[in-house]
């Protein structure tokens, strides 16, 4: 075998080893985080309270996103590992201290003056709708006041999980969800039933330090020797705020999207708000097993490769991650359409979640899942850019595609009203165009960057997953019509079961090696975990 060719397999399974650890842990995290949503949903359903929690959660999590969120995480895996693949531990130890420091400060201060100015941000940006019941509108306040300490801890863990990924050590932060799913799950349970949403919202901030905590181990493992300093004259430190400030643009563009759809939620009936919020998250439940846990795993893989100047590593690394990213996730956008109504109803109808909830997140799902292959094929093609040192293409092209998704919104919302469906289900409407555009043009212009993508063995994946899930599609329906008096149990789990049976068989057929190895990866690397 030639080198390079061996080169090129050695890259690839070591994404798939990688992948299949991240991904095993987001089962874990996505079935914590179910337990989670559904004592959530059955404890609180759609009302009053949980909008205020949500709009709350709104500003924490753009807080998170923008600082310590894939914005720094872009800019500084790829800059860390270029130091680790040169062999500059002390260099990389440096520049880790420095950011660190520089994110705990800056954090502090956006979050204090969060805290004092919040009734202005709950007014005049997040939920001008609110302001008609003043008991919701001061619940909200308050509760924003409650979570924002979440968002320095989630500085902090957000970097150490950069350090990590970028060693290779993958178990612990992929944990890292599941730990936060636990400790919100600890305030539903213990906090909640004293001290009602307000438990919640502690428990959100304990899961955040849990989050953090998990990793630490790790992080001492490492021998990781912090310095008390800033670094601002450290072009490694800078190289980081210039690949970051694209990025923070861009990221900033795609909350402007969530603040306008929480806004536009607000003034929409009640419950609005929570659909279109619980949908998302359903959806992204898919997303992050299949797409977050391979764009985690190969971005320290594409970023060595770029670092030696192995483009045509590079270009043969992507394309088969985006083979395996396409083919798990069009079954999981078909399943998700189809048994959208089943699965909701089994796992949050119950308490305050009623048969008026469940039509709520339902209709918004149905329009979020059509945009689920967008959304991974978007975080994959995105971490090639950043390992390239090129933040400012997808931040562009996120920019232009977010600007899109705020028009939309305007335009679908209004006309989903004109014509007498429910306004919410426009909100995720034009989530998913914007998104399936955006998704066009980076893989355009990525082409472009590296000469072509194998675009015949990306076709071939498409059209053999695309054969498979008509046929799932077509034995789903028939289910459905044939299921339809019997048991929620029956209906959601025998649908599941039949659909993955069907795809799986049909993807045999063909011969689909990519999905095979990364699922082997996942038993393989849990026994051989580098820890």
């Amino acid at each position: 075998m030639p080198l390079e060719s061996e080169s090129v397999s050695t890259a690839n399974r070591q994404i798939a080893r990688a992948a299949g650890t991240v991904m095993a842990a987001f089962v874990l995290s996505n079935l914590i985080g179910l337990v989670r949503g559904i004592l959530i949903m059955r404890g609180f359903g759609t009302g009053a309270e949980m909008e205020a929690f949500n709009t709350a959660n709104r500003l924490a999590e753009t807080l998170f996103n923008l600082v310590a969120g894939g914005a720094l995480a872009s800019a500084f895996v790829p800059t860390f590992t270029g130091f680790l693949a040169r062999k500059d531990t002390a260099r990389a130890w440096q520049l880790a201290s420095a950011i660190a420091n520089l994110v705990l400060i800056l954090l502090i201060i956006v979050s204090a003056l969060s805290a004092i100015f919040a009734p202005q941000i709950v007014q005049y940006l997040l939920a001008p709708g609110f302001v008609t019941d003043p008991a919701k509108f001061d619940l909200t306040v308050q509760l924003l006041r409650v979570i924002l300490p979440s968002v320095v801890i989630f500085g902090l863990s957000g970097l150490i999980m950069g350090i990590l990924n970028a060693n290779q050590v993958f178990l612990y932060p992929a944990l890292a969800p599941s730990m936060y799913s636990v400790g919100i799950i600890f305030g539903v349970l213990v906090l909640s039933p004293g001290m009602g949403i307000f438990g919640l919202a502690w428990g959100t901030v304990l899961g955040a330090a849990l989050h953090m905590l998990v990793q630490v181990p790790s992080i001492v493992r490492l021998k990781f020797t912090y310095q008390p300093r800033l670094g601002l004259e450290d072009p490694s430190v800078r190289e980081v705020g210039r690949l970051m400030l694209p990025r923070l643009i861009g990221a900033g563009i795609v909350q402007l999207n969530f603040w306008v759809n929480t806004n536009l939620s607000s003034r929409q009936p009640e419950g609005s708000l929570t659909a279109i919020t619980t949908a998302f998250t359903l959806m992204m439940m898919p997303q992050a097993l299949i797409a977050q846990a391979t764009a985690i795993a190969s971005l320290p893989t594409f970023s060595a490769q770029v670092a030696l100047g192995k483009l045509d590593e590079m270009r043969s690394s992507l394309a088969s991650t985006l083979r395996a990213v396409l083919l798990l996730a069009m079954p999981a956008s078909v399943g998700l359409v189809l048994l959208r109504e089943p699965i909701i109803r089994l796992l949050y109808q119950g308490g305050r979640f009623g048969d008026h909830s469940t039509e709520l997140v339902a209709w918004a799902l149905l329009w979020y899942a059509a945009g689920l292959v967008g959304h991974c094929v978007v975080e994959i093609v995105s971490r090639a850019f950043y390992a390239l040192h090129d933040t400012k293409t997808p931040v562009m092209v996120g920019v232009l595609a977010m600007t899109l998704n705020i028009i939309f919104s305007l335009l679908f919302s209004t006309w989903f009203v004109q014509i007498g469906w429910m306004p919410h289900g426009g909100l995720a409407l034009a989530n998913s165009l914007a998104t399936a555009l955006e998704m066009g043009i980076l893989l355009i212009i990525m082409r472009h960057r590296l000469n072509g993508l194998q675009g015949n063995v990306i076709l071939d994946a498409v059209w053999k997953g695309l054969t498979a899930c008509l046929a799932m599609g077509g034995a789903l329906y028939f289910w459905l019509v044939w299921s339809a008096s019997r048991s929620i149990w029956l209906i959601t789990l025998g649908g599941l079961f039949l659909g993955a049976a069907i795809y799986g068989v049909i993807l045999v057929i063909f011969r689909i090696k990519e999905v095979t190895i990364l699922w082997k990866a996942i038993s393989r690397r849990i026994l051989h975990q580098k820890v």
